[in-house]
């Protein structure tokens, strides 16, 4: 693991909203990462981040004090931002469209960007990355510099939270070729940056849609399952997933029921044997985010469970259970993962400190 002299300057794109706030709650006395700036929409600019969020913070634990303070600024005023920090995890809340324009403009003045948002995961120069699975993929910056003219400028993202309770463990399984799996997830509100105080109607109910879910989560574990090809992440061909998101009345945490059929079938020892042996360059590097079990296996009948199980490895490790034969496909079992922390800014700051130890950001 790295040993850094001084802490690289951090600054918070969208910090104001749910997933900035998980950022801020992460980087805490983070021993890398110091966050000494946050930029969100125009209302909020000019405020003390205190001021800016009011009663709005979500997080179960408090506000830190170190950032109450800070000044917020407008996340469009790129220069102000990007002259304060080294870097920026990016969490706007915008259109696609506006999401890879201030993005790339952040990269253009020589700012890395580590992004939570969805806007830039199809650019074919632009890694989508679970560092245990394919941080190689991060060797695709150096042809998007190329495109955006930069020298240490560049734009990385995490794929969405609906694929971390499955998408591992098809990693693990991969000596086996899983060529097809179907895969119900059943998803915490929290991934719509929502409470329950704010959204009474998902009390003691179930809504079967979540928009644009279903796609992302057929296609993106493909593109982490692909390779670099002319400069080009080129997505893997299997397996073919098909799938169906659910949103379901649970806070924190998204659970999937998966199907899988291999081409070259295991046992299911074998299957559990890759799962909690399965590690990657963050459990290497001993990276500060890391859990050191990346992915645990549960025996017992009725696990995983959100309330026993969602802050495993202080909800940046993976819970798999329920792994036994099926009648259709090969397996099936239950995965289980925390959609903000791995799924969202905790995958992004993970990303953030593999990309360090890699040399892709360091100080400016």
């Amino acid at each position: 693991m790295k040993k850094l002299d001084r802490k690289l300057k951090v600054g918070i794109l969208g910090g104001t909203g749910m997933v900035g706030q998980r950022f801020i709650s992460l980087l805490d006395n983070h021993p890398w990462f110091e966050v000494v700036t946050i930029a969100a929409s125009a209302r909020s600019a000019g405020k003390t981040y205190a001021e800016a969020v009011g009663d709005r913070w979500k997080m179960t634990t408090p506000m830190p004090e170190a950032v109450k303070n800070i000044v917020v600024k407008d996340v469009k005023d790129i220069k102000a931002v990007a002259d304060s920090v080294d870097f920026v995890f990016s969490a706007v809340d915008m259109t696609k469209e506006e999401i890879r324009a201030i993005e790339d403009e952040y990269a253009k003045t020589e700012t890395p960007v580590v992004s939570n948002n969805s806007a830039h995961r199809w650019t074919p120069d632009v890694p989508m990355i679970i560092p245990e699975i394919n941080l190689g993929h991060a060797e695709v910056i150096e042809f998007q510099k190329k495109r955006l003219g930069t020298e240490r400028g560049f734009v990385a993202v995490k794929p969405n939270c609906s694929i971390q309770g499955y998408a591992p463990a098809l990693a693990a399984w991969k000596e086996f070729e899983p060529a097809e799996v179907v895969v119900t997830t059943y998803q915490a509100i929290s991934g719509a940056g929502k409470t329950f105080k704010e959204w009474p109607e998902m009390v003691e109910n179930i809504i079967p849609y979540i928009g644009g879910e279903e796609e992302k989560s057929e296609l993106e574990p493909l593109r982490i399952f692909g390779h670099i090809e002319n400069g080009e992440i080129v997505k893997a061909k299997l397996p073919v997933i098909t799938s169906q998101c659910v949103r379901v009345p649970v806070l924190n945490g998204h659970t999937a029921a998966v199907f899988v059929r291999f081409n070259k079938k295991p046992t299911k020892e074998e299957l559990i044997d890759r799962l909690v042996n399965f590690k990657g360059f963050p459990q290497e590097a001993e990276l500060p985010s890391a859990p050191k079990q990346f992915i645990q296996y549960l025996e017992e009948d009725d696990r995983p469970q959100v309330k026993l199980d969602v802050d495993f490895e202080g909800g940046f490790g993976v819970s798999i259970g329920r792994l036994r034969e099926d009648i259709v496909y090969d397996f099936k079992f239950i995965g289980l993962a925390h959609n903000t922390v791995r799924g969202a800014a905790g995958g992004a700051v993970l990303c953030a400190e593999s990309l360090v130890e890699k040399g892709y950001i360091n100080h400016k």
